[in-house]
């Protein structure tokens, strides 16, 4: 297990190095003055020329780089010149709003797929099953933004029981915070909570047809018994995988829902600072972002031991 977690750890260092790289040099070769953006196009040179030296645009390339990795690795990110203010602060502002808006709706995706999924796979071919995944099947073909303006209208709108957007701050009460928070939620959640019960069923599938199955069933298990205490455990692999993925994309893939709901979250603000070209901090929070994808990754994979003891012998 200790090798195991080791060679894991190795892959996610090395995938952070290139994924460093990668971030780096892609915002180096998008065209344009970063400078002269932002100050516009009519400031004089002597202007443009003063802020590309504070930025440290005029270093070489290599040593650029490596004093972006050492103000990383110090949790340093540097400071944003759109917004005046240490990334730092604005990661901390918005991860606020990203992180339990990626937990809840991640939370309520699991809580309404898994049912489902065990329910579709006990009546595999039955009407139960095709009802199930013609449900499933339109909630992966919904596109999520549509799906969050008909919440805004039923559930804002219409009956009023929750605020169409913003988010008021936890510092005002934990209820109101969560009731912004749960349109976002239900918009992100049902969507990935389709893709998450096909993937479950056809795993069920795939394990009630092995032998220790069949051998259970024939010495009287209920088929909820076999489902709940057998096989749900044994199709978890795939289905962790799956989780993991939505969580890594929950946190950061959101921009369009954060900006339905107008969600200060971690993806709108690297919107925000793709448009006004303010490098320092997309480049921090992409690589912020991508550490988490790192963690999450690493967290499945020892999650897959857990669940499946054939897979700690191995180690």
């Amino acid at each position: 297990m200790t090798i195991y977690l080791l060679k894991r750890l190795l892959i996610g260092i090395a995938t952070l190095i290139v994924a460093s790289l990668v971030v780096f040099l892609m915002l180096e070769v998008v065209p344009g003055d970063p400078a002269r953006l932002m100050l516009g196009m009519n400031t004089s040179d002597a202007q443009v020329d003063l802020l590309r030296e504070q930025m440290g645009l005029n270093q070489p390339l290599i040593l650029r780089y490596l004093d972006w990795i050492r103000g990383l690795l110090r949790l340093d990110f540097g400071k944003s010149y759109t917004y005046s203010v240490p990334v730092i602060d604005l990661i901390r502002e918005r991860l606020v709003v990203s992180f339990p808006l990626a937990v809840i709706s991640l939370t309520l995706s699991t809580l309404i797929a898994i049912p489902v999924g065990l329910f579709a796979a006990a009546r595999r071919g039955k009407a139960g099953d095709t009802a199930a995944m013609a449900v499933a099947q339109v909630g992966v073909a919904m596109p999520n933004f549509w799906f969050a303006l008909l919440l805004v209208y039923v559930f804002a709108v219409w009956l009023r029981l929750v605020p169409a957007g913003g988010f008021p701050g936890w510092g005002n009460g934990i209820w109101p915070a969560l009731k912004a928070l749960i349109l976002p939620a239900l918009a992100l959640a049902l969507p990935q909570a389709a893709i998450l019960a096909r993937v479950t069923r056809a795993a069920l599938i795939e394990v009630l047809n092995e032998d220790y199955i069949r051998t259970a069933r024939a010495k009287g298990m209920p088929m909820r018994a076999v489902l709940w205490r057998h096989a749900l455990r044994n199709a978890m692999i795939p289905v962790l995988t799956i989780m993991g993925l939505q969580f890594a994309f929950l946190l950061a893939g959101t921009i369009i829902i954060e900006n339905v709901f107008y969600l200060p979250g971690l993806g709108r603000l690297v919107f925000q600072a793709i448009i006004q070209r303010d490098l320092i901090v997309v480049e921090s929070v992409v690589m912020l972002l991508v550490a988490a994808v790192v963690l999450v990754n690493l967290i499945v994979d020892l999650s897959y031991a857990l669940v499946d003891p054939r897979l700690r012998a191995r180690q």
